[in-house]
């Protein structure tokens, strides 16, 4: 499919790392929406997890909610990171002498 100069197209890769590798990889041809994340934690992640896993998950706002609940009925511990704050961020500029 020809796409016209200046619009682009968002591919979405997805997956999860176990210790025994790679596990319930997904790709689209869309950006992640809430629904499809869903989607990807009933029908890929939640079938490779069990108790004891843990899931380490980004801010994204579209992995949380009803995901989230999925992923824990596996008795998998979910991990979410703090709030980004650009406060408590260190700053990469270094520091005049």
């Amino acid at each position: 499919m020809s796409v016209p100069h200046g619009h682009w197209r968002t591919t979405t890769f997805v997956g999860a790392l176990h210790l025994t590798g790679m596990t319930a990889p997904m790709v689209m041809d869309r950006a992640m929406t809430g629904a499809w994340f869903l989607a990807y934690v009933e029908q890929e992640l939640s079938p490779t997890l069990a108790s004891g896993d843990i899931v380490i998950m980004d801010n994204l706002p579209a992995h949380k909610g009803a995901a989230l609940r999925k992923a824990e009925a596996t008795g998998a511990e979910l991990r979410l990171p703090p709030p980004y704050s650009p406060t408590s961020t260190p700053s990469r500029t270094p520091s005049p002498s």
